[in-house]
């Protein structure tokens, strides 16, 4: 395990595509400024990206060799994107990544049979469905999958780590959210409207029961980086919401409506937990010293102020006559969005370098946890 940290190298890069292609999406002038990479922008992101991170993790907590092939391949996946001109091999590596993603966690359900842990294998299940259909359908198809994928790895996270809050039965009230959640994803392939809305419900109804259970609602009140991380967390919560509220309007995301869902799950909602939480995965992933900043809170300020403003910029063009310069502002917010996460990058690295160069205190070492809080 000595050279697992460097998986998580291909990961980055596909963040960094994943960025590159989102600009030339928004219209904004691009590093490299590819049309074929800006077509793999959600593979990208949601598997190339966040599934190499959670992957990793996850060997790491298995503590078995064979564990690094689900990060391994979803890295080789990711690079295979990136330079490949086809991305059909890039789709199966993805795919196979995920599968030994799920093996990794029936081997860790195996351990203490946890419901939690049944949660995010589900979650793993829809991401193998997604990456196969990539090679056959446009993104959008399987939006709900990966949305599945997403939401379902971080909820089974939450209930974890908020056990003591949570009322008796919880993880099976989970199992009771969740099941039919990924049903209804795995609906909308073949009836769009009738599972979008129903996925709809259940989103709303899974994000409602979390926030109200979830231990960010009292650790707001404190100080440092449980404060951080209670703040991006609420505030993942509310953009989720957002996304259940004009899914169940619309039924079959199109247009404005599917800009909106898609960035207020995966940058609002996802991100925003990664960046909560970096202070907890990189140390645990990658043997180095993440100590809380208060420069950290730039960034995460910087995602959701600019994201709250690309949202509203794109309703308003959606649903009146756009005035002068909203197209602009959009465009400008998307830019910002970017920003905000190249933005955390740097400030994770350099506070990773101080802490570096500064004598480290003993501390007790626990098991890595994705997404982790205080």
């Amino acid at each position: 395990m000595r050279f697992a940290p460097l998986l998580l190298l291909p990961g980055g890069l596909a963040l960094l595509a994943g960025l590159d292609a989102a600009l030339t999406l928004a219209g904004v002038p691009a590093p490299a400024g590819s049309a074929r990479l800006a077509s793999l922008h959600g593979s990208l992101m949601v598997l190339g990206f966040l599934g190499t991170v959670i992957a990793l993790e996850r060997a790491v907590a298995l503590r078995r060799p064979w564990g690094l092939l689900a990060p391994g391949l979803l890295g080789a996946g990711a690079l295979a994107l990136v330079l490949l001109p086809d991305p059909l091999l890039g789709r199966l590596l993805l795919a196979q990544g995920m599968l030994v993603l799920v093996l990794v966690y029936a081997v860790l359900w195996r351990r203490n049979e946890d419901p939690t842990v049944a949660v995010q294998a589900l979650g793993a299940v829809l991401a193998v469905g997604a990456a196969l259909l990539l090679t056959r359908v446009p993104v959008a198809e399987v939006l709900l999958l990966l949305v599945g994928f997403v939401v379902l790895t971080i909820a089974a996270e939450r209930v974890e780590l908020a056990r003591l809050a949570m009322p008796p039965g919880a993880g099976g009230r989970l199992v009771a959210l969740a099941v039919p959640l990924a049903v209804a994803g795995l609906a909308t392939l073949l009836w769009p409207v009738w599972g979008g809305r129903t996925a709809a419900v259940l989103l709303l109804a899974l994000t409602a029961w979390l926030l109200r259970h979830d231990v960010a609602r009292r650790t707001i009140h404190a100080t440092g980086l449980p404060r951080f991380a209670a703040a991006a967390l609420l505030a993942g919560y509310a953009w989720l919401l957002l996304a259940g509220l004009l899914l169940l309007v619309a039924g079959r995301p199109e247009g404005t409506v599917y800009d909106v869902v898609v960035h207020a799950v995966f940058l609002g909602y996802a991100m925003s937990m990664v960046l909560a939480h970096a202070p907890v995965i990189l140390p645990a992933v990658l043997r180095v010293r993440l100590p809380y900043s208060r420069w950290m809170w730039a960034p995460l300020v910087l995602l959701h102020a600019t994201l709250l403003v690309r949202v509203a910029a794109a309703l308003l063009s959606g649903i009146v006559s756009a005035p002068t310069g909203t197209v602009a502002t959009w465009t400008g917010a998307a830019a910002g969005n970017v920003a905000a996460l190249l933005l955390f990058v740097l400030t994770a690295v350099g506070t990773a370098l101080v802490a570096a160069r500064r004598p480290s205190r003993p501390t007790t070492r626990t098991p890595a946890r994705t997404l982790q809080g205080p």
